[in-house]
């Protein structure tokens, strides 16, 4: 669904953002050069119910491997994606010009430090 008249509980809108979060991290990190992150989530279940890691063979480990630091390093569950990245304030005016992506303000275009 499209981004614009979803507030943060809406999990389209919030995962969206963390499926960047978590593929720029990646990135900075040096465990790729490109990265495609994919969440799908059910109702009712905080887990996601698919979590999908592709870096377009240019990673320095396996997906398998890279999706695995993802699952120490992120807590997916909806509500804490939603603290994680601060989404209860009312910043959603900034993506109405230029779009969500690609403004360092936003919560979401700053690499989290990864353990690995």
């Amino acid at each position: 669904g499209a981004f614009s008249g979803k507030d943060w509980s809406k999990v389209d809108r919030s995962a969206a953002y963390t499926g960047r979060w978590i593929a720029k991290s990646i990135v900075a990190a040096g465990l790729a050069r490109r990265a495609l992150v994919q969440l799908s989530y059910a109702i009712g279940v905080a887990e996601p119910t698919s979590i999908f890691v592709d870096t377009y063979g240019t990673g320095t480990k396996s997906d398998t491997e890279i999706l695995a630091i993802v699952k120490k390093n992120f807590d997916l569950r909806p509500g804490v994606i939603v603290k994680e990245l601060d989404l209860f304030k009312p910043i959603y005016t900034k993506t109405a010009c230029y779009g969500h992506f690609g403004r360092d303000e936003f919560t979401w275009e700053q690499p989290r430090e990864l353990k690995f």
